[in-house]
């Protein structure tokens, strides 16, 4: 069902935990499975130079945070927000459909996690 970078990513997340000082934190949510996450950006001279997640549900919903944090960790914040759910899942080598909502959500959450940034700077 699920791919060998997807079970990777969930056995191994990268970038699991919190950033202290955070300067953008970005959260968001389905109600209708359940899945909440939580994205916290360091950034320096308009770059992404640290990032974590913390995330709460099922499995694709661990690989994508931790795949969404791979690929904004190191890009300006105007690359960062270019990444698309379509960017997260075939990076993750695919979801099942069903899952598909579960990559919209991790790109949702660094979407949030930079206009929060951009908010407060």
């Amino acid at each position: 069902m699920y791919s060998e970078k997807v079970m990777d990513h969930f056995m191994n997340p990268r970038n699991l935990g919190e950033l202290e000082n955070a300067d953008g934190v970005g959260e968001v949510g389905n109600p209708t499975c359940g899945d909440l996450m939580k994205i916290f950006i360091k950034v320096e001279n308009d770059k992404i130079i640290d990032i974590k997640f913390q995330t709460f549900g099922c499995g694709a919903a661990i690989a994508t945070s931790s795949m969404v944090t791979e690929l904004a960790k190191g890009k300006s914040l105007d690359e960062a927000l270019e990444i698309t759910r379509d960017d997260v899942a075939t990076n993750l080598e695919g979801l099942p459909p069903l899952k598909m909502h579960c990559s919209n959500l991790a790109s949702d959450a660094l979407r949030a996690a930079i206009e929060d940034y951009r908010k407060r700077h």
